[in-house]
């Protein structure tokens, strides 16, 4: 879980935030352990959090509606396969809200989120096929061992940064692996 992170993060970006609000959809059981770690590192820092759910297109408007009546000054897009399809509607959401945003897939940096950071989906692939190699060769994957992610990458969204009116840290710019501009 990155939720930690991704606090960690959107602070050094915007140094006052008081308030992030969390995206999550209610039909993903993990976000419960997000919306957890979030809501932890969060009281370590006086930040407060609004948790939205959305499932739908519709309802991630209404979502975003409710971050800016909740007082959200940034969102944090838990990890799910729906808010990457609609990673361009969400985009366009938190820019037209003026919502500092992050996730895990660079696919939502390239697309307007102000950042992600993530796992590096091609580390993933090329780990998953060392993993279909090995069953190929004979291995029951029953006796494969789950593996963590070893290689993480921060994706910084320039353009974005630049009409939210945020100064990119220089700690964060050195650590990117790239920068979209």
């Amino acid at each position: 879980d990155l939720s930690a992170k991704h606090l960690e993060m959107l602070l050094s970006m915007v140094p006052k935030l008081s308030r992030v609000a969390v995206l999550m959809n209610p039909g993903n059981p993990s976000h419960a352990t997000t919306l957890k770690s979030v809501q932890a590192a969060a009281q370590r820092t006086s930040v407060k959090v609004l948790p939205v759910e959305a499932r739908t297109p519709q309802e991630i408007e209404k979502a975003v509606s409710a971050m800016t009546r909740g007082k959200a000054e940034a969102v944090i897009v838990a990890s799910d396969s729906f808010f990457l399809r609609q990673r361009r509607q969400i985009a366009e959401l938190a820019a037209k809200h003026r919502l500092p945003s992050i996730s895990t897939r660079r696919e939502s940096a390239e697309a307007g989120y102000l950042m992600s950071y993530g796992p590096s989906s091609a580390d993933s692939f090329h780990r998953a096929a060392t993993y279909v190699d090995k069953i190929f060769k004979g291995a029951k994957p029953a006796d494969l061992p789950v593996e963590q992610p070893t290689t993480f990458e921060l994706f910084i969204n320039r353009k974005t940064a630049k009409a939210l009116g945020l100064t990119i840290p220089q700690s964060l710019l050195i650590s990117a692996d790239k920068v979209i501009e």
